[in-house]
């Protein structure tokens, strides 16, 4: 079975890595996937590029330090939106640039906690030391002192710069052109923008080739029908991605369905040794919820503590004892003897 790549554009001598979305380990840039991708493109060209509204401090920072640490020749792209813990990721000390479209957002730390005045106290330390650590991200960058960046842009609000600010403050390297967005675009619709173009098929009318062959996919694409076959052969790959996905989810349920089984067979046991117990007044309906929660956190040694409660001797069934039979009450106090024996 082939490795799942989550964010990698493989390619034969270079390759295209794709941080568009939220960062976090459980959303769509985690920080695992792309440590793992850098390792194995580290003998070929990487572009990385980036469209993302930003997310978790401590994934971002492990993404930053993997770029950072990487040996590869490694070029970033901001197409889209760099901003919050992306336009950190961005500033790793690799060559970037930004699309003359696109935006860079710096703000201050956000989070929370809930508890007493010194939970709260700890939150507001831990949030001041990642701002301190992510100054010095930005110092490093762009030259400022940290002291000019907690003013600039700490201060509360969202700081939206354009490319030729990013490029001015130092923030970035470069400024290339990308397809055109409207010039009235908000940053929402930017990010919107650029997030599309992941699913939107390029057709023999509005392909522009040598766009595409900045692309690693597409670098030994020459015509139009290469491309056309190229991006057939990714449809292809990304079918059996599809069918693996299928795959899982139908494991899934029946892993569900077999889980749900036990479960209800669970219940009916542990039901019927509650209603013996309230039957032969071990236990009655005020006391039979205590109980059926030992069952339900350890179900031997619930099994156990109802055994060893002592049955409550009913009158009615002595009345209902049979001439010559054995007493029901007598049958089953030697029950519980035998079980108490075992």
């Amino acid at each position: 079975m082939s490795k799942k790549l989550y964010n990698m554009i493989p390619g034969n001598d270079s390759c295209c890595i794709l941080l568009y979305g939220d960062i976090g380990d459980y959303d769509d840039v985690r920080s695992g996937d792309v440590a793992r991708e850098l390792l194995n493109a580290k003998d070929k060209h990487i572009d990385v590029r980036i469209n993302s509204n930003g997310g978790e401090v401590y994934c971002g920072i492990a993404i930053f330090n993997a770029l950072r640490n990487s040996n590869a020749d490694i070029s970033i792209y901001v197409d889209g939106i760099a901003a919050s813990m992306a336009s950190v990721i961005a500033l790793c000390g690799k060559h970037v640039e930004m699309s003359k479209y696109a935006r860079l957002m710096l703000h201050s730390v956000s989070g929370g906690c809930y508890g007493n005045k010194k939970d709260l106290q700890k939150c507001i330390d831990e949030i001041t030391g990642l701002e301190s650590t992510i100054c010095d991200m930005y110092s490093e960058k762009t030259g400022m002192s940290k002291e000019d960046i907690v003013n600039q842009f700490f201060d509360g609000e969202d700081h939206w710069l354009t490319a030729e600010e990013a490029l001015a403050l130092g923030f970035i390297d470069g400024i290339y052109d990308a397809d055109p967005v409207p010039i009235d675009s908000t940053p929402e619709q930017i990010y919107s923008i650029f997030n599309n173009r992941l699913d939107e098929p390029k057709t023999k009318e509005t392909m522009n080739i040598e766009e595409l062959k900045k692309r690693p996919q597409f670098k030994d694409c020459v015509t139009e029908d290469d491309v056309l076959k190229r991006i057939g052969q990714l449809e292809a790959d990304s079918a059996k991605f599809k069918d693996l996905s299928e795959e899982n989810t139908s494991l899934k349920s029946k892993v569900q369905s077999f889980e749900d089984k036990a479960k209800q067979a669970e219940e009916k046991v542990r039901k019927d040794l509650l209603d013996k117990a309230e039957e032969d007044g071990r236990i009655d309906a005020k006391t039979r919820p205590t109980y059926e929660n030992i069952l339900k956190a350890n179900p031997e040694d619930g099994k156990k503590v109802l055994e060893s409660l002592q049955p409550k001797r009913n009158v009615m069934t002595d009345i209902r004892k049979e001439p010559g039979a054995e007493s029901p009450w007598d049958k089953r106090m030697q029950e519980i003897k035998e079980n108490r024996k075992r």
